[in-house]
């Protein structure tokens, strides 16, 4: 299975300003992915889409292919990441002739994944007959959806899920069945998902690779940035 592996990096920011190139505990945030992608040692090609041209070079600094800048009507804020695939993966067909057998989408974002992540995920989509693999990490007891409620227009709550009376609500947290949610850390998927009657980044079948507190953690917010510089701290012992 040849595999394509993609870095998304744009250049705005709203939530951090210029967090892809930010310093993180002494090194750019995007270097963290970059450096765990290379260390897993599954990539045919490993490439950087980005419409900046400072991303860019950093990217290349660290041994990232950017053979294309990403056009701009495809970085904007509302931006999916299927039309940011299409193009990554028709521009290297058209320009060089490559097409790979699957994708991985890796965000900057997710400094925390490590690379047996990585390779863990790329063996997954291998070896299981499934169209995708997505990393995921499990929702606390507090934000499990059977403790979550619905209100109705009078402001009346009930269950979220099944929409019986709160009176039903699950109480103990080891009764509760396991809850899980994307991290964002890794999407990975054979190529033709991309294309045809009903385009996603999914397919039909996707298998979830779990990742344990803190590794799925995703920098939005500046307390995710804190939140990840403990993590690293903790992690490398400083």
């Amino acid at each position: 299975m040849t595999l394509l592996g993609v870095i998304t990096a744009r250049g705005g920011s709203k939530g951090i300003a210029g967090k892809n190139l930010k310093p993180l505990a002494g090194k750019p945030l995007i270097a963290y992915t970059i450096e765990a992608a290379h260390r897993a040692g599954v990539f045919d090609r490993l490439v950087l889409t980005t419409d900046d041209e400072a991303i860019a070079s950093v990217g290349r600094s660290h041994g990232c292919e950017v053979p294309f800048l990403r056009p701009v009507d495809l970085a904007r804020d509302e931006t999916p990441h299927l039309p940011v695939m299409q193009h990554a993966v028709e521009w290297m067909g058209e320009h060089e002739g490559y097409r790979p057998d699957a994708v991985m989408i890796l965000q900057p974002t997710s400094p925390l994944r490590t690379s047996e992540h990585i390779s863990e995920a790329a063996s997954l989509l291998g070896r299981e007959d499934a169209d995708s693999v997505v990393s995921v990490s499990e929702v606390p007891a507090h934000f499990n959806p059977m403790r979550m409620l619905r209100l109705d227009d009078r402001g009346r709550a009930s269950l979220f899920v099944s929409g019986e009376p709160i009176r039903r609500r699950i109480n103990r947290r080891q009764d509760m069945p396991p809850a899980w949610v994307m991290n964002g850390a890794i999407y990975a998927f054979r190529t033709h998902v991309l294309f045809g009657a009903e385009p996603s980044l999914y397919g039909h079948s996707t298998v979830a690779l779990h990742m344990r507190d803190p590794f799925g953690l995703s920098i939005d917010t500046p307390d995710d940035w804190q939140e990840a510089e403990r993590a690293l701290r903790h992690l490398h012992g400083c």
